[in-house]
């Protein structure tokens, strides 16, 4: 017989009832069970990842994601009265009856989305440089149970502890629950513990925080996990949210002039313009009009020849025509700019100035408000490059 160091284990039976299929439902693109079975070998702690279910369709799922199903689990450990530990058992005996041994076992339950590698790892240094006989996910409780209550046989509330019910939340011993993510044991030390509760001296917890903590029994539980997981992963689900956060970090303030263009982030490329950075689109844009230390009317220009009266042409570079599309025209954030492109003359801002007073006329008052600020009363500069 070949002992090994450590597999993990995964149980996942298919006959969940509060929510239908509950280990294989959709959540964010994958089955649930496949967020446990990828933070396992992200881990590069387990000589295998190992599936026990009773389920066909279960294991198929399990199988794809690269866990191993070597059996389909009898009747008599797939019912709602079974335990996972008599579950984790019978897999670990069955190794055992192939001649394969581990030292260190991992339960990791199906329903774990928020589950992260680095505390698999935390778990396994613990109880491999320990002598206890268990490592599990934790969390703090996220009020004192010193304070809680229940309702009485007429529906009104009678405290656990009422001598605590003046006393500070401050001053109250912090307490901790079972985050239900996974639970490692050392196999050799298992025979020494078995009349205790995993929730004794024999075992070390792994404190999660208690955002990555949730437990999905109910339809309320799930719902709850979709928010957590959006909040937790915005970059997924938010495409602007990576421009917001570089925007955010972007503290200086540029000195900026009228009549300057601009390259602005204004997210990924929808039309014509093929200008880009990594993911982000950038489109040059004119500062017609400055309203703040930060904030400006600008004109967004396009090089595509458009002719009518929302449109201004103008050359700011050799040999380059530049379209100011003033039906685009609106307030930007000069933290969003890249780099300067380059500036007009006094000129070319003077007839831009009689184009977007002619534009004013033909485009509905109720339609298109400018900003009080850029109406009028512009201040041309007298070097005759920027207008300030």
């Amino acid at each position: 017989m070949i002992k090994k160091d450590a597999i993990a284990i995964i149980p996942a039976r298919g006959g969940s009832k509060r929510i239908q299929k509950k280990n294989i439902k959709d959540f964010f693109g994958k089955p649930l069970i496949a967020y446990s079975i990828e933070a396992a070998f992200h881990s590069k702690l387990f000589e295998k990842v190992v599936v026990t279910t009773d389920d066909e369709t279960i294991a198929k799922i399990a199988k794809q994601y690269g866990a191993e199903v070597p059996f389909l689990r009898p009747k008599e450990l797939s019912d709602d009265f079974t335990g996972t530990v008599d579950v984790v058992n019978h897999a670990v005996e069955y190794l055992e009856s192939q001649g394969e041994t581990y030292e260190y076992i991992c339960t990791i339950y199906a329903t774990a989305p928020f589950l992260q590698s680095k505390y698999l790892r935390e778990g396994y240094e613990k109880l491999k440089s320990s002598d206890a006989v268990n490592a599990f996910s934790a969390t703090s409780m996220p009020f004192p149970i010193q304070r809680t209550f229940k309702l009485d046989e007429n529906g009104r509330c009678e405290m656990f502890t009422p001598e605590h019910y003046m006393s500070r939340s401050q001053d109250l011993e912090e307490a901790y629950q079972d985050a239900g993510q996974f639970y490692w044991t050392a196999r050799s030390r298992q025979k020494l513990s078995q009349n205790q509760v995993v929730f004794s001296d024999i075992s070390i917890p792994v404190i999660l925080p208690r955002h990555l903590v949730q437990d999905i029994d109910t339809i309320e539980d799930w719902t709850r996990a979709e928010y957590m997981y959006q909040a937790l992963f915005q970059d997924e689900f938010d495409h602007w949210n990576k421009l917001k956060k570089q925007l955010n970090n972007k503290k200086e303030i540029i000195d900026f002039y009228q009549g300057n263009i601009y390259f602005m982030s204004i997210g990924k490329n929808i039309g014509y313009e093929t200008l880009g950075k990594q993911e982000l689109f950038l489109r040059p844009v004119l500062v017609y009009k400055k309203l703040s230390k930060s904030t400006f009317v600008g004109i967004p220009l396009t090089s595509k020849v458009k002719e009518g009266s929302y449109y201004f042409s103008f050359n700011y570079k050799k040999g380059v025509t530049s379209i100011a599309m003033l039906n685009q025209m609106r307030v930007f954030d000069i933290k969003r700019s890249e780099y300067l492109s380059g500036k007009i003359n006094k000129n070319t801002y003077k007839n831009l100035e009689k184009k977007v007073n002619e534009f004013m006329k033909v485009t509905s008052s109720k339609r298109r408000r400018m900003p009080t600020r850029a109406k009028s009363d512009l201040i041309i500069s007298k070097k005759g490059t920027n207008v300030k």
